[in-house]
């Protein structure tokens, strides 16, 4: 089984190494292609029709100065171009939860959906802020991506992929709750103003709402948040509203 794993967090991430360790025995195919710095918040954006820097960092490991989702795409058309495809994609641990709005934000998330165009299977962990590490962590993991991929005929649908959330400790039981709301990127910080120029800054961080049932309640619960995500993003119309749009159209 051939695995590639990116991140958002960047090349030198510990959530990245630590993803890296927990699939070691898994499979001996495993290569790593990773921003060469931070990109939070980058969802699923790509970097079209200007150069890409692709730097060798060991055996199997590559950063990329683009976007999560342009490590996937280098990953396809440059480093396997002439070799089999990845037969799963992993993004993550990402340091901080990706729940609520951040399904659409997330470079984490951003990863697994552009791996979902390649019609490949994919999956991103998140994590808690400052969670409660302990030796078995990773060994734990390993044996849920396992789980994962041995169960993928019933989960890995066209244009799907998995979102999953670790809270504090592990081990943990799973859970699979609705979709809730936190958003990031709610206030403005001026930096500096003179005359007509103004700098803001859009800081970090949410208020972690949460509701019965949703995202953060799970997690906070300490349970595991496994969700299936896709990217289709509609929601058909009555036909009958269509109808009249185009009466009353016609009628203008």
């Amino acid at each position: 089984m051939r695995i590639l794993i990116c991140n958002d967090d960047g090349i030198e991430a510990p959530g990245l190494a630590r993803l890296v360790n927990a699939v070691g025995g898994l499979s001996d195919d495993v290569w790593v292609v990773a921003p060469d710095g931070k990109r939070t918040a980058a969802s699923s954006s790509l970097t079209i029709a200007r150069p890409l820097t692709m730097l060798r960092v060991k055996t199997n490991w590559y950063s990329c100065s683009g976007t999560p989702a342009d490590c996937v795409v280098s990953a396809m058309t440059w480093l396997f171009a002439q070799e089999a495809k990845p037969d799963l994609v992993l993004a993550g641990v990402n340091d901080g939860r990706n729940v609520a709005e951040d399904l659409a934000y997330s470079g984490t998330l951003g990863i697994a959906r552009e791996a979902s165009f390649w019609g490949t299977p994919a999956i991103g962990f998140s994590r808690v802020k400052n969670p409660d590490f302990s030796d078995g962590d990773d060994q734990w993991l390993g044996a849920l991506i396992g789980s994962l991929w041995q169960s993928r005929a019933d989960w890995a649908r066209e244009g799907h992929w998995l979102s999953v959330n670790l809270p504090t400790a592990l081990p943990a039981k799973i859970r699979q709750p609705r979709i809730g709301r936190d958003k990031i990127g709610r206030k403005a910080e001026i930096v500096e103003s003179e005359g007509d120029r103004t700098v803001i800054t859009v800081p970090r961080g949410r208020a972690h709402e949460s509701e019965p049932g949703d995202e953060n309640d799970a997690i906070d619960a300490g349970f595991v948040s496994l969700n299936r995500l896709n990217w289709f993003g509609e929601t058909r119309l009555d036909e009958r509203l269509l109808a009249g749009i185009q009466r009353n159209g016609e009628a203008c």
